[in-house]
């Protein structure tokens, strides 16, 4: 047996009431301080799907963008629409998504449903992103089995010469969006007597509770 008795002690702040009124803009908040403290990685969230067998796969994905929706906000992301996760998104269209900075000594996690984004938005997006990731959507079969790391190189070459000027979007590359409906603030505190404030959307309002940790 292998032991992992490293143990941190969670000092750096507490969490006090969330206002109901301004859930996005608390969100945004917290966003915008996991930016200040880690540019690279703050926007890396894992994202949990729910396979057709009933058990559960996570990955990690990138938030690209929160979106208006009729019902509230979404979570946006970006991704081959044939890959697992594709797949799982489209038969199961619920999913749940967590971040943690460990710098901040906080965790949000996020649940709700999903559905795929719209063609012209995904086109827009797809449209701002490097030449070598537009190329790389066509070459890359994701998930699939593949012989050699040659095999990819040599789809990718093979994609850049078919694409010698602008790189449409792929059919089957775009976007999806989380409706934010349920969401938690997770604040490390000492003692593991952490704050955990879980807001629920219902019928338009937000319900807050604070949870025990």
């Amino acid at each position: 047996m292998t032991d992992f008795e490293d143990r941190k002690s969670y000092a750096k702040g507490g969490l006090q009431d969330v206002d109901k009124g301004d859930i996005l803009g608390f969100l945004r908040h917290w966003l915008e301080e996991a930016k200040a403290s880690d540019p690279g990685d703050y926007n890396a969230m894992t994202l949990s799907t729910v396979g057709s067998d009933g058990h559960p796969n996570a990955r990690i994905v990138l938030l690209r963008s929160l979106e208006p929706t009729e019902a509230g906000w979404a979570v946006a992301f970006y991704t081959n629409y044939h890959s697992v996760k594709g797949l799982e998104l489209t038969e199961h269209p619920h999913a749940a998504a967590t971040f943690f900075w460990s710098t901040l000594e906080r965790q949000l996690r996020i649940r709700g449903q999903v559905k795929q984004m719209s063609p012209s938005d995904s086109d827009r997006y797809f449209a701002s992103r490097p030449r070598e990731s537009q190329i790389g959507a066509w070459a890359s079969a994701q998930s699939q089995e593949v012989k050699g790391r040659q095999d990819l190189e040599a789809a990718w070459d093979e994609q850049n010469r078919r694409h010698p000027g602008e790189v449409p979007r792929p059919p089957h590359w775009g976007g999806f969006l989380l409706s934010i409906e349920q969401i938690e603030f997770w604040q490390g505190r000492p003692g593991r007597m952490h704050d955990r404030i879980s807001a629920r959307l219902n019928s338009g309002e937000w319900i807050l509770t604070r949870l025990q940790p």
